[in-house]
């Protein structure tokens, strides 16, 4: 399986995204996460700065809807440029029809997970999907710990995805780091969230393909 790496602009100079956006040009996704207040405690970005950054930037923008009603939100992201798109599976209340309109917009269709809810409810919905984010922070805030105890739902996503038979990315977010993406790529991951680990590196552009090495050597073993 390919290794994606998608550095979050959490971590990046709001001041300057397209700026940021330029010294990682060889990250594979640019990940935005928007947060309302309300599903998690902070407020970021939406959608006139993720159409705003998907003219500017190079890679396509994969927006991570940390909000409340992504039924009602989540299609104005495809509108604005996004590429994919995620919706938290806890914060939706029909996923299907969802993840179907985010498809018919022309975008990705992603349900991500917090830590402590199980991936086993939703298995039959993986073939409506294209990527699975398994949290591995509570959402919220950035430079938090990795929590290992996420690393047996990877494995069992991994499981359900390749027993559904599809093409579905697993993606994990939260504490992604040198330290940590070797454990979640041997537990089934392929496309990676770092924030911190990126951009708080002297060279961001050099950690996206050591992280990128990292997994790839972890995943061959």
């Amino acid at each position: 399986m390919a290794i994606q790496i998608t550095p979050s602009l959490l971590n990046a100079d709001f001041a300057n995204l397209a700026g940021e956006a330029a010294r990682i040009p060889t990250a594979d996704w640019l990940h935005m996460d928007v947060m309302d207040n309300h599903f998690v405690p902070n407020l970021t970005l939406g959608a006139p700065v993720i159409e705003a950054l998907s003219k500017a930037a190079q890679q396509p923008i994969d927006a991570h809807l940390m909000i409340a009603d992504p039924d009602r939100w989540a299609p104005a992201f495809a509108e604005a440029g996004a590429g994919s798109i995620t919706f938290h599976v806890e914060a939706a209340a029909a996923p299907v029809r969802l993840a179907r309109e985010i498809r018919a917009q022309g975008a990705r269709a992603s349900m991500a997970l917090k830590p402590a809810t199980p991936i086993e409810p939703y298995a039959e919905l993986l073939p409506e999907l294209d990527m699975v984010l398994v949290m591995t922070v509570e959402p919220g805030f950035g430079g938090q710990k990795f929590l290992d105890l996420c690393l047996p739902k990877i494995r069992r996503t991994r499981e359900l995805i390749e027993a559904s038979g599809g093409e579905v990315w697993l993606q994990v977010d939260g504490g992604v780091s040198v330290e940590t993406i070797e454990r979640c790529a041997e537990a089934g991951a392929d496309t990676f969230v770092a924030g911190s680990a990126v951009f708080g590196a002297d060279d961001p552009g050099a950690m996206v393909e050591t992280l990128r090495d990292l997994a790839t050597s972890a995943c061959a073993h």
